[in-house]
């Protein structure tokens, strides 16, 4: 059974840094591609970052592009968001999600491309 727990959020003030974690469980998680999404209130679920299985490759929303950094840990199942100079736009709940198939060349960035979510963490920025 997936099992995806993310940890990290909070409340901090515009410029500064949060770094969500993301624990998975349940599958394999070297061989999948992880992404990170977040949703504002009133507003649709959207993609932020994405690493391919193999961890080299990485996209970004444009709206992060230059401040947010996604890593991936294989010896510990972890897949981390590290978010820097947060601005109040970025407040919104987190989710980590695992890919719904093994992709060996493309970093998945659609809601539709993944299959198992976490339960979401609340980031607030503060101006």
């Amino acid at each position: 059974q997936v099992r995806l727990v993310e940890s990290g959020g909070g409340l901090v003030q515009a410029g500064s840094s949060l770094r969500l974690s993301c624990a998975a469980s349940g599958f394999p998680f070297s061989q999948f591609a992880m992404g990170w999404f977040r949703q504002a209130p009133g507003k649709d679920r959207e993609f932020v970052a994405g690493i391919k299985w193999s961890g080299d490759s990485t996209r970004y929303a444009d709206s992060v592009k230059g401040r947010f950094t996604i890593s991936k840990d294989d010896a510990g199942n972890t897949v981390i968001l590290q978010m820097n100079s947060l601005k109040p736009e970025d407040t919104a709940v987190y989710y980590c999600a695992s890919d719904r198939q093994r992709r060996r060349y493309i970093t998945p960035t659609l809601v539709r491309d993944f299959n198992s979510w976490g339960q979401g963490t609340q980031v607030n920025v503060s101006s």
